[in-house]
């Protein structure tokens, strides 16, 4: 990752880490000796990070037996070894990108005001810029604000999109893309999709059908689904993709609104809970602030 978007991170995380490095270096600096009072002192803090009880345990556990291990005995060196269990974990199952498809369709999920329709129209423009042809499918139709903010987006990125109007079928809305795609020797198709988790059934039937109809007819291409969640509710976040897991199968995280939040602690959280990749991370507004995650880059940001 280039040093201009480490300092974004590191920038991002700002609340984050002065809500949870400050706290551990104050604790820290104040011991004198790697005990269980020490361990306990680290563990209150990870909690109120939003990291949560569970992760926390495990960062625990994982800290004592590196710190067993590598014969620690420096309270100076517990920071430092912190950091490494955190990428590691963070590490652990890690995405790898699948090589065997140039061509790629992703449907994007998540509830209203998560930042979904930003994220897709960044990732386009992200594609857009690194020469591929890109094409949005405006399949959450029922909002017809979400049509017009992805028509926004389709503009501003310069890609064309296909839409129909609110209310109609997001299955066919997707079928017409998947035919101009094909047609237009499309390598990225981005499909936004709704996210009522209210009505679960609905949801899970209405993506059912939109992979059945991808599945039959873009043959050839790499499908992701990838759900988008806004890191500034915390653990809300991590019970809100536990939701939708139960809805469809997702393949990675966007993990939005980084930068305005204390609660970054989340990304462990949502890892370690549910053993999906974060896959981006939103560390601000422009369309380059939405970068690729990288495991040792965030626990260095982050500590």
């Amino acid at each position: 990752m280039f040093g201009g978007f480490f300092d974004k991170l590191k920038s991002g995380l700002t609340k984050t880490r002065d809500n949870l490095t400050d706290k551990i270096n104050d604790v820290l600096n104040l011991a004198i000796n790697i005990d269980e009072d020490l361990y306990e002192e680290l563990e209150e803090i990870l909690i109120t990070s939003d990291i949560g009880m569970e992760t926390t345990m495990e960062i625990i556990q994982r800290l004592k037996v590196k710190i067993r291990e590598e014969k620690i005995n420096d309270v100076a060196e517990v920071k430092p070894a912190l950091k490494r269990v955190i990428a590691d974990m963070l590490n652990e199952g890690d995405y790898k990108k699948d090589e065997t498809s140039e061509k790629e369709v992703i449907l994007v999920i998540g509830v209203n005001g998560v930042g979904k329709t930003t994220s897709i129209g960044k990732l386009a423009a992200k594609s857009k810029n690194s020469g591929k042809k890109v094409l949005l499918a405006a399949a959450d139709t029922f909002r017809a604000a979400a049509i017009d903010q992805l028509e926004v987006w389709s503009k501003r990125a310069n890609v064309d999109i296909v839409k129909h109007g609110e209310g109609s079928d997001p299955a066919a809305v997707v079928f017409d893309a998947i035919k101009a795609a094909q047609a237009r020797n499309i390598d990225l198709l981005i499909c936004d999709t709704a996210g009522r988790l209210h009505n679960k059934k609905n949801l899970m039937d209405e993506l059912a059908k939109i992979n059945r109809i991808i599945d039959r007819d873009l043959v050839g291409y790499k499908k992701e689904t990838l759900l988008v969640l806004d890191a500034t509710t915390g653990q809300n976040a991590v019970i809100q993709a536990k939701q939708f897991m139960e809805a469809c199968p997702i393949d990675g995280i966007i993990l939005t609104k980084l930068d305005g939040t204390a609660k970054g602690g989340v990304v462990i959280a949502i890892k370690n809970s549910l053993n999906i990749p974060v896959r981006y991370i939103g560390v601000g507004e422009g369309v380059e602030d939405l970068q690729e995650f990288n495991a040792s880059d965030f626990a260095e940001a982050l500590l």
